[in-house]
Parts: C-alpha cells; structure tokens; sequence
C-alpha cells in the first residue's frame, strides 16, 4: 500500500515533505512490527538499545551520557531506562574508576543472556524489511546517510 493511502493524504507540499513524512510514518509502523520480539523479553526498544550498546562495548562500562550519545533515539531519561533496567537485574551501576563521584554502567550476564535470546529472533526482525534485496537495502542505507550528512 502506498504512503497516499496509508495515512489518507493525497497531496504533498513537494516531494521532500512526502520524504519526511515517509520516513517518520515508516519508523512508527517498524515499531509496531518489531514491538512484540521486545514484550516478550519484557523491555522496551529503547531498553534493548541500551543493552545492545553496554553489550558493545563489553568489558568497558560506560556513563550515561556515553550511552545517551550513542543511542537510536536521543532521550534525556536515559538514567531512568538505565534505572529500570538496574531493577530487572540486566545491568549494574560502579563507580567510575576515574572519577568516584560518577557512575558507569556495564551489562550482567543476566542481560547479555536476554540479548541472546533476542538474537535468536533477528530472522524475525529482519522480515520487517522483507521486501527489499540485499542491493537496495544497501542503496537505501546510502540514501538515508547522505540524508544526515546533509543535515549536519
């Protein structure tokens, strides 16, 4: 189905109004398709951001502010995810060895467990794109770099 008939709107201003409204369209439809592989782990898809990202950077922990820089979405309640995800066991704060007044976070096995078990369903996450070939999603990852690399 087209994005026209998606959202029942027929005219854009251009051609680039079309692109953005597309993509943040797309976003939210991904979303909803990759949603229930995070519900049955019981986390969000900013919480497995997060552990995908302490996950990477395994054995060194890292502030929050670290994690915040590197997540999908920015969010200035990183230290509240990171909080939860503290409560469920998937993550611990210590003390930062450089400076003891900060925290940094590192992955438990508890969390790297879950990321496990989240990989053995990428086929799943991968059927999200399922209607694109290896060489266009490689020409729409290109697209949507050069996207940001105009916006910077």
């Amino acid at each position: 189905m087209s994005l026209e008939q998606d959202i029942q709107q027929k005219k854009f201003r251009n051609e680039h109004q079309k692109v953005v409204v597309n993509l943040l369209y797309t976003v939210g439809w991904m979303k909803d398709r990759t949603r229930s592989i995070f519900e049955s782990e019981d986390i969000t898809a900013q919480q497995f951001n997060i552990l995908r990202i302490l996950r990477g950077s395994h054995p060194q922990p890292l502030s929050t502010q670290a994690i915040r820089e590197r997540m999908l979405e920015k969010m200035s309640d990183t230290s509240r995810i990171v909080d939860r995800l503290v409560v469920k066991g998937l993550v611990k704060k210590v003390v930062c060895k450089t400076d003891r007044r900060l925290v940094d976070v590192q992955i438990t096995d508890k969390g790297k467990k879950l990321l496990e078990r989240v990989d053995q369903r990428e086929d799943e996450m991968d059927e999200v794109i399922n209607g694109l070939n290896e060489k266009e999603a490689a020409l729409l990852n290109s697209l949507l770099d050069k996207i940001r690399q105009g916006g910077e």
